[in-house]
């Protein structure tokens, strides 16, 4: 289980975040509350179940943004995790509230994108984790790449803001270990 997420907020941008500090402007984000099933022999989150709440968002926003699954069905074409870095920074336990925040940070707008992911506690506004995936784009029927459709075009946008201040960063961003 993934904890529980609140589907009337999920579609809602920001719902819920106002006085979060979020890494980049304007996040797509999600509520999730931390349940039973969700936590590890140490008695905090399982790393797995992070992975699995950033892929929640990273759905969710393509679903807020346009390109349901049935949508990458028809056209035959899906985005599928390349590399994933994750910088674990704090834990989350049962009965807390996160919010999962994420930004489109790169679409080359043939083949490939690249998102990163902030996850916050509410109550005191502290960044969990960190994370950046790259994406490929590939043909669902092969398996193999393939060049973007025109709606991942049209759809997997980079917000102007970020764009700001991801192209002013001397470094591309790269949390945890490579």
């Amino acid at each position: 289980m993934l904890g529980v997420i609140h589907k009337s907020a999920a579609m809602a941008r920001n719902h819920g975040t106002k006085g979060f500090e979020w890494d980049l402007p304007n996040p797509f984000s999600i509520p999730v509350d931390v349940e039973d099933g969700n936590i590890d022999n140490y008695g905090h989150v399982n790393n797995a179940v992070y992975v699995g709440w950033l892929d929640r968002c990273a759905w969710q926003h393509s679903v807020h943004v346009g390109i349901t699954k049935a949508d990458c069905d028809r056209i035959g074409r899906g985005m599928v995790v390349r590399k994933t870095q994750i910088e674990y920074l704090r834990p989350a336990f049962k009965g807390q509230r996160v919010q999962v925040g994420n930004w489109v940070t790169f679409a080359d707008g043939r083949l490939r994108a690249s998102r990163r992911f902030q996850i916050v506690r509410h109550g005191d506004g502290v960044t969990l984790l960190r994370a950046l995936l790259h994406y490929v784009c590939i043909d669902l029927e092969s398996g193999r790449p393939s060049r973007w459709p025109e709606e991942f075009k049209k759809n997997y946008v980079i917000d102007p803001a970020v764009a700001a201040i991801v192209s002013g960063e001397s470094y591309r961003f790269q949390p945890g270990v490579d």
